[in-house]
């Protein structure tokens, strides 16, 4: 398909110190979209800012409000009809970029939609992890401008569309650990955020979240998901997301069990 032509398309990106890798995913998107915003906070000094504007992006430095404030503020900046929301850690594939293009060029379509979801597949220790909790991962990230905003509890943000919202099929690639340690420190932090949350909406964890949840997501992940289809690695993402899932409960009886403690 022809993509010499700029499409009326924002891509709108916040980063913190990505230098090493947000070089991939603006290539995937600089020609063919007309407009590239990349929020970077204020704090990061390396490099991340220079990469961007090497690719023609608007590079804005802001303080850190949270993952759903700062995608909002990027998301604010976009002068095109159409926004494409993008991580750092993301790449737009071949097949989606040409049916992000059909539908956006033909109004029988484009007209019908707020916006467009598509499948994000991951790329986990030398495999693409094509079953189990982690594919589909459908993600809403293609909106007319104007009829969403980004909503949801930090980290988790999403998109709050207004209006019908239509399924793409070609794949997001998403490169979201370096490696296990990396995949095993995300869980803890995201843990800590879970707990601190569930403290100030004074939710405690109870039994069933820390025996039943863990077990089930391992069972949903590599039985009921077929995550078995991916090998070893469909084992071991079946495995971590089970202990995603009891580190984040544990951590919530851990906040709770220090306020006692401390009052």
């Amino acid at each position: 398909m022809e993509t010499a032509r700029r499409w009326p398309i924002s891509v709108c990106m916040i980063a913190g110190a990505e230098a090493h890798r947000i070089g991939r995913a603006l290539e995937s998107v600089v020609g063919w979209t007309a407009e590239i915003i990349v929020v970077v906070n204020e704090e990061v000094d390396d490099g991340t800012d220079r990469v961007a504007e090497q690719f023609n992006a608007r590079v804005f430095r802001e303080p850190w409000k949270g993952y759903v404030a700062q995608k909002n503020s990027a998301a604010e900046k976009a002068t095109q009809p159409w926004i494409l929301g993008l991580d750092a850690d993301e790449v737009v594939s071949e097949c989606l970029r040409e049916e992000i293009i059909r539908v956006i060029s033909d109004p029988q379509i484009s007209e019908r939609f707020a916006a467009f979801s598509f499948p994000r597949c991951t790329w986990f220790c030398g495999r693409w992890i094509r079953h189990g909790d982690w594919y589909p991962d459908r993600q809403t990230r293609l909106w007319r401008r104007g009829m969403a905003k980004w909503g949801g509890i930090d980290p988790h943000d999403k998109l709050v569309v207004n209006g019908r919202v239509g399924r793409l099929r070609g794949d997001l690639l998403h490169f979201t650990a370096v490696d296990l340690n990396h995949q095993i420190v995300k869980y803890l932090k995201y843990a800590e955020i879970f707990a601190q949350q569930r403290v100030l909406g004074r939710k405690p964890a109870s039994q069933f979240d820390l025996f039943v949840r863990p077990i089930w997501r391992f069972l949903r992940s590599y039985l009921f998901r077929l995550g078995f289809l991916d090998g070893w690695q469909g084992l071991l993402v079946a495995q971590i997301t089970a202990f995603g899932t009891f580190i984040r409960y544990a951590k919530v009886c851990e906040e709770f069990e220090q306020a006692r403690v401390g009052k």
